[in-house]
């Protein structure tokens, strides 16, 4: 579960703020994660409230930026959208943090606003200690946003349907072009590669979230380990500290292969020590705020370890025990409930995966059945152990009903007569509802059987009583009628 700190009113910089590191070989400073939240809470970006957002809304973050940023437009997106990159410090060492790479994966990207905040703050903040190291030490560059046609329509791709990283070699985009540009003009000495994974990854050998995963990429086939990869995955080991403290047990490492046309493997390869930071799912936290906190954790601790070279502490063998991540979560996993197909009854698990859908602010989780049989390895976000129930087909109101006079207790009352669905007024296609069962319309008639990339839809009964109605891969329990505040959209 995530840590809840207590913040002191009153702190003194020498003896909360930093605690020193004595057993290592290099005398330095860890910052405290208490003090990382307080300073995330201080200088969250606030105008940045959830992750699907586009290049209209970071225009005038970057605008604001004070004289210690300079600002410069690379170029533009195929669409015309500028690519900025923002300076700051004046140390030696640089240090290049790209972020949206892929247009959907934006948790980073809030970060580093916050991030931005925070290197323009108070010197009376009792932070300037931090700041101070970071902007003496190290010449950062950041690219907040690579992909701006792709933040756009919250997708993946660029406007030419590429996926940018896997543009390094052919430089086929603008924007795979503006980054390796970038790269080799400013030759930074760390390069952090900013992306989002699904949350079905796992930490191996746990049930637990894979929230943050890293990677120090391979540069080359043989996965060899030279001085450049080293100092990335030491990087990389002290935020792994860090992560253990707040959110223990769910930080993954990727599988190591090497991908040529990847841009983390081939900046590894240029002789820039790369380190990939991926932000996956927190229970609870849809919209990724608290992972956006983590990122800006993080990404602060390290930026100072680098600059302090704390990072020498840390050894490979440190980055080589970290586990590695699996991809064994569903979102809702139904176990050993018995099914009949003709004659005959067996017991079977069911996964349950539910793609986002958004709608404005909304976001809508439509879901499907991705596995059926003997799923023990696998996990659930929520799991029902169904043992001695059955799985039963529901039913299909057909009576037009209007929106308006389906309330819940008439949806909850529906359910528990067997009907999984009622039909609605054309009118009422594409709008958005809370209500416990699928509202259609003419022609659009859901398939309540129930089998593999299905909808899942369909009763859980014991001795012929229904105790739970699966909606969409939503569960309602129909003894109490709990757990169904979810939007979904009239089909």
């Amino acid at each position: 579960m995530k840590s809840s700190f207590r913040i002191p009113v009153i702190f003194t910089l020498l003896s909360i703020l930093l605690y020193s590191c004595q057993e290592k070989r290099v005398k330095t400073e860890v910052i405290n994660p208490e003090i990382l939240e307080s300073a995330f809470k201080q200088y969250k970006e606030k105008s940045i409230d959830n992750r699907r957002f586009g290049y209209q809304v970071i225009a005038p973050l970057i605008a604001k930026r004070h004289a210690l940023f300079e600002n410069n437009v690379l170029g533009e997106s195929v669409e015309g959208r500028p690519i900025h990159l923002l300076s700051y410090g004046k140390g030696e060492r640089r240090v290049l943090l790209w972020s949206q790479m892929h247009g959907n994966e934006s948790t980073a990207t809030m970060a580093l606003f916050d991030l931005f905040n925070f290197l323009e703050g108070s010197a009376e903040d009792g932070f300037e200690s931090i700041r101070q190291a970071i902007r003496e030490n190290l010449y950062l560059r950041f690219i907040p946003m690579l992909n701006p046609d792709g933040a756009e329509k919250f997708k993946r791709r660029n406007a030419q349907q590429i996926d940018l990283n896997r543009d390094a070699v052919r430089q086929s985009s603008p924007e795979g072009i503006i980054l390796k540009n970038v790269r080799d003009e400013f030759n930074p000495e760390f390069g952090f590669n900013l992306h989002d994974q699904n949350r079905y990854y796992n930490v191996e050998g746990s049930s637990l979230p894979a929230t943050i995963s890293f990677l120090a990429p391979a540069y080359n086939e043989a996965r060899e380990v030279n001085a450049v990869r080293s100092k990335a995955m030491k990087v990389i080991v002290g935020m792994n500290h860090l992560l253990q403290q707040v959110v223990p047990g769910q930080v993954g490492k990727y599988n190591d292969s090497f991908e040529p046309r990847a841009f983390g493997d081939n900046i590894q390869k240029w002789g820039t020590s790369t380190i990939l930071i991926e932000s996956g799912a927190y229970p609870g936290d849809p919209e990724k705020q608290y992972i956006r906190q983590l990122n800006f954790m993080i990404l602060l601790d390290a930026l100072y370890g680098i600059a302090t070279e704390r990072y020498l502490n840390y050894t490979e063998e440190q980055y080589i025990a970290i586990p590695e991540n699996d991809s064994k979560l569903m979102d809702l996993l139904i176990r050993n409930v018995e099914t009949v197909v003709g004659d005959k009854a067996y017991l079977t698990d069911i996964g349950i995966k539910s793609s986002e859908e958004f709608l404005d602010s909304l976001i809508l989780m439509k879901g499907n059945i991705v596995d059926w049989g003997d799923l023990s390895v696998y996990h659930g976000y929520q799991e029902i152990d169904a043992n001695g129930m059955v799985l039963e087909r529901g039913k299909i109101w057909t009576e037009t009903i209007p929106l308006e006079k389906l309330t819940e207790k008439r949806a909850l009352d529906l359910l528990r007569e067997g009907y999984l669905a009622v039909a609605t007024e054309k009118t009422n296609q594409g709008q958005a509802h809370q209500l416990p069962l699928v509202v259609f319309t003419e022609g659009n008639e859901p398939d309540v059987n129930t089998t593999l990339d299905k909808s899942p839809l369909f009763f859980l009964s014991k001795k012929g009583e229904k105790k739970m109605a699966i909606v969409n891969g939503h569960v309602i329990r129909l003894d109490n009628g709990e757990n169904f505040s979810f939007w979904q959209l009239v089909e």
